[in-house]
């Protein structure tokens, strides 16, 4: 659950890097990169896309950005398949009421987590930290950023 830190430059604020490179502290959409990545996060898949495609240069922005679009894709995905799964119980008489029950109230808690783990994501990246989501996290550096 905790982020996999490959090398140096993952583990270097957004301000160290930005230092040790001699690049402006602000990014190609005009705001301070971690600003720019906090918000990559604000509204999912719409943010996301925004600043992956606007974002030129910050690798920082870039990434969030990335990391944004692939847990929104991840969790319409969850969200599609749980709804059909549910419909399938449903029609499975007795068994499938009670275990519809079960899962239906478990689900009750994905919403309140999914909604803490945005406003961490968003934290960290405030926070100039390029937290990886583990195997989201790679999937996006490998797919989106190289």
């Amino acid at each position: 659950m905790f982020p996999s830190k490959t090398n140096r430059d993952s583990q270097m604020s957004v301000e160290d890097r930005h230092h040790d490179e001699g690049v402006s502290a602000e990014s190609s959409t005009g705001l301070d990169p971690n600003i720019a990545g906090a918000l990559a996060y604000f509204l999912g898949p719409i943010t996301g896309i925004l600043f992956y495609v606007l974002e030129d240069d910050d690798q920082f922005v870039r990434f969030h950005a990335g990391q944004s679009i692939v847990l929104s894709g991840a969790v319409i995905v969850f969200s599609v398949v749980f709804t059909v799964g549910m419909t399938v119980l449903a029609a499975i008489p007795v068994v499938g009421w009670l275990i519809g029950l079960v899962v239906g109230l478990l689900s009750l808690l994905f919403a309140p987590v999914l909604t803490v783990f945005w406003l961490f994501l968003m934290y960290k990246a405030y926070k100039g930290v390029e937290y990886e989501i583990p195997a989201l996290g790679r999937f996006t550096r490998r797919n989106l950023l190289e």
